[in-house]
């Protein structure tokens, strides 16, 4: 049986005993202010007239985009932010993929990824579909992706913002229901900066939160998102990087999850299986991996 298809009869964590992780947060957090967002409205207003432009643009020269794709790049807003973190605006998530515009203006925006192990300690991994925009068909950790300029994920006190976008990514992409991966069960392990080009046109350049989670689940893939999934051992995945390394099968890895894998995977995996996941936690660095 492909590991693919041992994927679905996981049982849900609600008949599987789970290693005990203590939260990282409290589920009380501050009252949320509306207000708390004017200071960036000047923002909003500017980068509405670069995302007017940029759709212009995009119908003109993106017309074999795929229509799901193509519909999230122009109406999902990236966060911007400098190179400490701090929010200075927002713009499409077309700019922010152009390597145009990622070099003429250096634009960085804040992303996460995250590493869904089972109560085995395996790891999910997923193929991205081969209409995504960037690295089609690699692949590349559980979940990566973006939060989003509104206010639930723009919080930054305990990375509740990215928690929050992480979980409603979950289901969108792997089918995942909030309630099996309540955002008090992410752990921010840390940050890292680094910069991709995919191909000629589009890249990354992201400042990542780095997010672990240990949860069993059942996945139902979005295939406007996902290729393929399976989870893998600390073997497997040695294998796979051996393979990749070697151009065997045409099997690529994302370049932000590589990252992670040559800096940081396999010691925090040994605080995934120990269930320490918190001794291992550094949220104040963060990590310029260029």
């Amino acid at each position: 049986m492909s590991l693919s298809s041992r994927l679905y009869t996981v049982a849900s964590p609600k008949h599987c005993a789970l290693p005990q992780i203590s939260p990282l947060f409290s589920l009380k957090y501050p009252p949320i202010l509306t207000g708390s967002l004017r200071f960036a409205s000047h923002f909003r207003r500017a980068s509405l007239s670069s995302s007017t432009r940029s759709t212009t643009m995009g119908d003109a020269v993106d017309a074999g985009m795929d229509a799901v794709q193509r519909r999230l790049m122009f109406e999902d807003e990236c966060i911007l932010v400098d190179e400490n973190d701090r929010v200075v605006g927002h713009d499409t998530k077309y700019n922010c993929h152009l390597m145009e515009k990622i070099e003429s203006e250096n634009l960085l925006h804040r992303a996460f990824s995250v590493f869904l192990f089972n109560s085995k300690y395996e790891l999910l991994l997923q193929q991205r579909s081969a209409t995504k925009v960037t690295f089609p068909l690699v692949w590349t950790n559980t979940c990566c992706s973006h939060p989003l300029y509104r206010e639930s994920e723009l919080i930054d006190e305990n990375a509740l913002g990215v928690r929050n976008a992480a979980q409603r990514k979950l289901l969108d992409e792997l089918g995942i229901p909030a309630e099996d991966v309540p955002v008090d069960q992410f752990t921010p392990l840390g940050r890292m900066l680094y910069k991709a080009p995919s191909d000629g046109k589009w890249g990354e350049h992201e400042l990542d939160y780095l997010l672990f989670i240990v949860r069993d689940v059942n996945v139902n893939p979005n295939p406007d998102e996902v290729a393929d999934v399976k989870y893998v051992t600390r073997n497997d995945l040695k294998e796979l990087l051996r393979k990749a390394d070697a151009g065997e099968e045409g099997l690529k890895l994302s370049p932000w999850f590589r990252l992670v894998v040559d800096n940081f995977l396999f010691k925090w995996w040994d605080h995934v299986e120990k269930g320490t996941l918190l001794e291992a936690a550094d949220m104040k660095t963060i990590h310029k991996l260029i």
